[in-house]
């Protein structure tokens, strides 16, 4: 029976088909499912990219998201608030959407003045702190929350402390198939009086199919005409790092165990005609998935609710759907156990044909004309919920209201400045200058910003290039003899140093901690991490202020991945403890800070003491380093309300003269990084605007109103004269600026999570 409802618009935003991924084929068949149950209402989707260009999308795809492109999802809000959209219904997954832990769709979310209903894919036991802060956005945001299974809904309450009146259990949404003999659709795939065993959905290793591969000897040791077939294209993302070597070690696998005449794998993403058909002709379907954090599962979904006996591991899904004699469960990664059920169901019709059954009747409630007139009630529930509300509209924000809008990441010059040995140090205007060859601070200022393209999902190939590059030469510049860092390398590659400051391999250990804690690439982070395992007891021998506060930074980041590291935690609280002792020794009211004299990377050591504070909740660490930084900034703010460093022509001596020129780009990278960290450990939004006035120094509100950051080359001028900038473009200064772009980058999602929501109207 179809509803009157007072939903006239719905738009539907995630991924959507021809993309290939479960996200893109959920969302276009609920879609289809609710256009065909209310004819009425008019439905559109909005659809995320994850490649240049898009897909061939048909027209009910009526505007299109750059994945990491934040600004096109402040466009998408305004095309939605523009086309007088009732309801927004949002599809999300943490892997779809661009920014720190997908964060950027929060952005669009405070845009929209419409009711949002949010389809939680995932929801995950142990966030990071990214994806906690990302979720508790989505459920402010979000009118009501629609997850797939009860533990879903327990999660989002304990875990998330999300309303419960707020969540509705809708469950994954299947085709509306008949209980039909499997023998009917074999022929067409050549399997006809064969017994068919089948998994499908798209391929990579957590999937575990492996393990049925183990089982199948045992299988066909009783049952000789089983056949196997895996249905599926490899996931996108696993072709994109690993290509098909994942399928590969299958097919092997298969020919060692010799079952490869009894298995076959179709390496196609089918539409789902096809799909149906092959869910038709399987006797028995495994999903023998190593992951128990699965929430949903849209393959377990379509094979259940068509009536198949299903063999499964306990993933939260499948612990719950299969419940009560609906079907199998095993252990994970336990080939014997599949082999000894699928023998089971196999050697007794009765029980299979009666967990078939069961499967079947439960599913009836979950065919798609079920679920479209769920979702329905819940959008005009939303709606209702909104009218109850009382309303303030908000026509437009003014320009303290939103985020200033970035450059964009311009990487140009960066490669003029690179080669297949690494980042050339200086330049001649934006020429590179061979002569002076190269530096290991700034190739590990380069592994970093490396680092942080990946997570703004910057292109992969060229990024991950100078990631391999940079890593390359901070290995070749350390010396296991003497366990320090070379740094000058002349360009005929001989090193001109026997080793390098104490600042240079604190830089080091900086970059190689990042590269243990935030790069997705195991290689980088195993070669890191022996990297700084040998690199890091020689800092405990220092007396560079800021050696230890590269090396504090360094460490935070290190811990992110190995947090166990007893070795490293007590160098962290060594090296906090000496920062410390330091400040208490040199601090007076009117001279707030570690040493007697502010020169060069000044903010770093306010910055160590938070992010450390912060990590170990040692409240009076990370006060201390807020109470520097405060007095830093102060200090470094002109009676306009610029951003003036101290010049590196003289520096500041306590009781003496100040430089307020030659003023350096790298001062105001690190009081861009220092306040965002000071943001990030006290939502405090004067750091997000402090680190905003230090950026702002690069493209013109500086002392000379000039800009250090030119956006034709795409480099960064190498400081501020008295009367001018210096032309040339060095790999300090480029990198400087970059980093800084890369930082703020990755901050303003946070920044628009934190922000006071639009109220909505009518």
């Amino acid at each position: 029976m179809k509803s009157n409802s007072k939903v006239r618009k719905i738009a539907f935003v995630g991924d959507h088909l021809p993309r290939k991924c479960g996200i893109a084929t959920f969302t276009s068949d609920l879609l289809a499912a609710v256009a065909s149950a209310h004819p009425q209402s008019h439905c559109l989707a909005v659809s995320v990219n994850d490649i240049p260009g898009g897909y061939e999308y048909p027209e009910v795809v009526r505007f299109e998201i750059e994945e990491q492109d934040l600004s096109s999802y402040m466009r998408a809000a305004d095309f939605l608030n523009i086309s007088n959209v009732d309801i927004v219904c949002l599809q999300h997954e943490f892997g779809i959407f661009g920014g720190p832990a997908g964060g950027h769709i929060l952005a669009l979310l405070r845009e929209l003045r419409m009711p949002v209903v949010t389809t939680l894919h995932t929801v995950l036991r142990e966030p990071r702190i990214e994806q906690r802060r990302v979720m508790e956005g989505l459920i402010s945001l979000s009118t009501r929350l629609v997850v797939m299974a009860e533990r879903g809904r327990q999660m989002l309450q304990e875990i998330y402390h999300a309303p419960t009146a707020k969540i509705d259990l809708i469950a994954h949404g299947i085709p509306d198939v008949g209980f039909v003999d499997p023998t009917y659709f074999k022929d067409q795939f050549g399997v006809e009086g064969r017994v068919v065993l089948l998994t499908f959905g798209l391929l990579s290793p957590n999937k575990g199919i492996e393990y049925v591969l183990n089982a199948l000897p045992p299988i066909l040791a009783e049952f000789p005409e089983v056949v196997y077939i895996v249905l599926g294209a490899t996931h996108p993302n696993e072709m994109r790092e690993h290509g098909e070597g994942y399928r590969l070690s299958l097919e092997i696998l298969a020919k060692k165990n010799r079952v490869d005449k009894n298995v076959i794998f179709y390496n196609q993403f089918v539409d789902i005609e096809n799909l149906k058909e092959f869910i038709g002709a399987a006797d028995l379907y495994i999903t023998p998935y190593l992951n128990e954090a699965q929430i949903t599962s849209g393959t377990l979904a379509y094979t259940f609710g068509a009536g198949k006996a299903v063999v499964s591991t306990p993933y939260w899904h499948a612990a719950e759907l299969l419940a009560e004699d609906r079907g199998v469960l095993v252990p994970f990664a336990d080939a014997p156990a599949i082999a000894r059920e699928v023998i089971g169901l196999l050697r007794d019709d009765t029980r299979r044909h009666a967990i078939r059954k069961n499967a079947y009747k439960i599913g009836r409630e979950m065919i798609w004309s079920n679920v479209a007139q769920m979702y329905m009630r819940t959008f005009e529930c939303s709606r209702l919920e909104v009218a109850a509300r009382s309303r303030k509209f908000l026509a437009s924000k003014t320009l303290d209201q939103k985020p200033r809008e970035l450059p964009p990441m311009k990487l140009s010059h960066l490669w003029r400045m690179t080669d297949s040995t690494g980042v050339f140090q200086h330049a001649l205007f934006s020429v590179p200058n061979f002569a002076e060859g190269y530096c290991t601070d700034d190739n590990a200022r380069a592994f970093i910003l490396a680092v942080l393209l990946g997570e703004l999902g910057e292109n992969a190939e060229s990024v991950r290039t100078l990631a391999t590059t940079s890593a390359a030469f901070l290995n070749y510049a350390f010396d296991p003899q003497t366990k320090r860092f070379h740094n000058h390398l002349s360009f005929e590659r001989h090193w001109l140093d026997e080793q390098g400051s104490e600042d240079c391999q604190g830089r080091a250990l900086w970059a190689l901690g990042i590269g243990v804690g935030r790069s997705p690439f195991r290689s980088f982070q195993m070669m890191a991490g022996q990297l700084f395992a040998q690199a890091l007891p020689a800092v405990m021998g220092f007396t560079s202020p800021r050696a230890w506060a590269f090396g504090l930074i360094g460490i935070h980041e290190y811990l992110r991945r190995l947090s166990g590291d007893s070795l490293v935690n007590q160098t962290r609280e060594t090296l906090t403890c000496r920062l410390m002792g330091l400040f208490e020794a040199s601090a007076h009211p009117d001279w707030q800070w570690f040493e007697e004299e502010l020169s060069y990377d000044n903010a770093k050591l306010a910055h160590a003491l938070i992010v450390s504070g912060h990590a170990t909740g040692q409240q009076t660490v990370l006060q201390r380093g807020l109470a520097a930084l405060r007095w830093l900034t102060e200090l470094q703010m002109s009676e306009k309300g610029h951003f003036r460093p101290i010049g590196s022509n003289g520096f500041y001596r306590r009781g003496g003269p100040r430089a307020d020129f030659d003023q350096q780009p790298i001062e105001a990278q690190a009081t861009v990084s220092a306040c965002l960290e000071a943001y990030r450990a006290t939502s405090d939004i004067c750091w997000y605007e402090h680190a905003q006035r230090a950026f702002d120094w690069f493209i013109g509100w500086n002392d000379l109103g000039l800009e250090l950051y030119s956006p034709d080359t795409g480099g960064c001028r190498d400081g501020l004269h008295v009367d001018r900038v210096n032309g040339n473009q060095g790999a300090e200064s480029t990198l400087a600026f970059l980093l800084s772009l890369a930082e703020m980058q990755l901050a303003q999602n946070i920044l628009t999570s934190f922000r006071e929501p639009i109220a909505i109207t009518e």
